[in-house]
C-alpha cells in the first residue's frame, strides 16, 4: 500500500477529529454533577459575579460535552469545530488574565478541584495545550475527517 499525501492528511483529519471529542467529552464529563466546586474554580478566576459563575456552572459541562459529541458523530464539523474554537479561546483569555494578574488557580480544564494547590497550575503549559487545541480544531474546520460522518 503506497502511503499518499491525502492518507496522510485524512489520518490527521481523523485524529483532529476524534482527539478532541475525546477532550471535549472528558472535560464536560468531569463537570457534570460537580456544580458546586465548578461554581468555586469558575468564581477563583475574578471574573464573573457568584450569580454569574453559578449560570456558567450549570452550562460549561454539559455543552462541552454536547460539542464532544457532535464532534465524534460527524454533525456539523465545521460550525462544531468553529464554536469550540472560540471557547477555547475564551478559555485562554480567562486563563491569561488569571496568570497577568498572578492567580493562584487550578485551571478546571478536566478536574474540578477548587481546594487543589494554589501551585497546581502551569500557565505556560496550559496556555500551549490550549494553542495545539486551538490547532486541531482549525484543521477540523479547514479539512474535516467526514469518514463515520453522519452530517458533516
Amino acid at each position: 500500500m503506497k502511503i499518499t499525501k491525502t492518507t496522510v492528511l485524512d489520518v490527521i483529519s481523523a485524529f483532529a477529529r476524534f482527539y478532541m471529542a475525546y477532550i471535549w467529552i472528558s472535560a464536560g464529563w468531569a463537570k457534570l454533577g460537580e456544580h458546586m466546586s465548578t461554581t468555586k474554580t469558575i468564581e477563583a478566576y475574578e471574573i464573573f459575579t457568584p450569580e454569574w459563575s453559578n449560570y456558567l456552572a450549570y452550562l460549561i459541562g454539559p455543552l462541552e460535552v454536547i460539542g464532544g459529541v457532535l464532534l465524534l458523530l460527524g454533525l456539523f464539523l465545521r460550525p462544531s469545530a468553529a464554536v469550540g474554537t472560540g471557547v477555547l479561546v475564551l478559555f485562554m483569555i480567562g486563563i491569561g488574565q488569571a496568570w497577568a494578574r498572578g492567580l493562584g488557580i487550578d485551571c478546571g480544564c478536566f478536574e474540578v478541584d477548587p481546594n487543589q494547590d494554589a501551585q497546581a497550575m502551569n500557565y505556560a503549559k496550559t496556555l500551549a495545550r490550549d494553542v495545539f487545541y486551538i490547532f486541531l480544531m482549525i484543521w477540523t474546520m479547514k479539512r474535516p475527517f467526514t469518514k463515520f460522518a453522519l452530517h458533516p
